[in-house]
């Protein structure tokens, strides 16, 4: 049993992943990122992103991803949530996902591959005309946040 809100849960009980993604935009264009060596949609063009972790709130994992990944510095004041998707899994062994897509207007530092196992090229990109290999689920948020949609579901089957 899990202790918390002051009731117990079952330690079986729902739990779904969350992940951050940074739109870095500048002149109009957004900063894409090609995958790498990860084992997951390596070749596609992404955005920077990761998981929160334990104990960390959203606006710090994304500080802390595109330090990492981008090596450079935001204000999270400056960062505004954009959009957020709700994904079902992609397979059996994978969880569903909240991803939140935060629009990031400036940051210090020149943005360069931060972590060259994961990555092997970035990309400036209109967002109006993505090229064809983005990932399909961040491509539909891309679209969503151009078009002021707040919500994305992808991978649902829905009855009725």
């Amino acid at each position: 049993m899990i202790v918390g809100y002051g009731t117990s849960v079952p330690a079986d009980r729902f739990r779904t992943a969350v992940a951050v993604y940074g739109v870095v935009q500048a002149s109009g264009r957004i900063l894409l990122m090609r995958r790498a060596g990860s084992g997951y949609h390596d070749g596609e063009l992404s955005l920077p992103a990761g998981r929160i972790e334990g104990g960390e709130d959203v606006t710090s994992a994304l500080t802390r991803e595109l330090a990492e990944e981008l090596t450079i510095a935001v204000d999270p004041a400056a960062c505004r949530l954009g959009v957020v998707v709700h994904r079902a899994a992609e397979s059996s062994t994978d969880h569903e996902y909240l991803d939140l897509f935060f629009i990031v207007p400036s940051w210090t530092g020149d943005p360069a591959i931060g972590e060259p196992t994961k990555c092997s090229e970035l990309v400036w990109a209109d967002p109006g005309q993505l090229p064809p290999d983005v990932i399909p689920y961040v491509q539909k948020a891309l679209t969503a946040l151009d078009a002021g949609q707040p919500l994305v579901l992808d991978g649902w089957t829905t009855t009725g």
